[in-house]
């Protein structure tokens, strides 16, 4: 599965595509199980450079009956500032718990070998 996000132009705001348009919740995010689907949208997002700034695809995983980002940046991500008492994580609901309590990838694969040790 998989969802696909953006930052807003105007402001910045981390967005999620929706049947033809970006919305702010991740909750709210069109979730595709059909590659060509996603790519499609994807391919849609990025043909709207006065809209939003580098769309691309994220990998979901399931968390608590939810769909939740596997890796821990686009957690953040879509959760908002990490400051608890601010933006979206205040709002609280369902979505955000599930965001809170997902379990996955914690890093980007194939970035590690690139640090070498001395």
């Amino acid at each position: 599965m998989k969802a696909l996000t953006a930052n807003r132009l105007s402001d910045g705001e981390v967005v999620f595509w929706k049947g033809g348009q970006w919305v702010e919740r991740f909750g709210d995010a069109e979730v595709f199980a059909d590659d060509e689907a996603a790519i499609a949208a994807e391919a849609h997002g990025k043909n709207q450079p006065t809209v939003v700034v580098d769309a691309y695809l994220i990998d979901l995983v399931e968390s608590e009956g939810l769909w939740a980002p596997v890796s821990f940046r686009e957690r953040i991500r879509a959760l908002g500032p990490t400051n608890l008492n601010h933006g979206k994580q205040e709002e609280g609901g369902a979505a955000i718990q599930a965001l809170q309590h997902a379990h996955g990838a914690a890093r980007s694969s194939g970035r590690v070998n690139l640090i070498k040790r001395k």
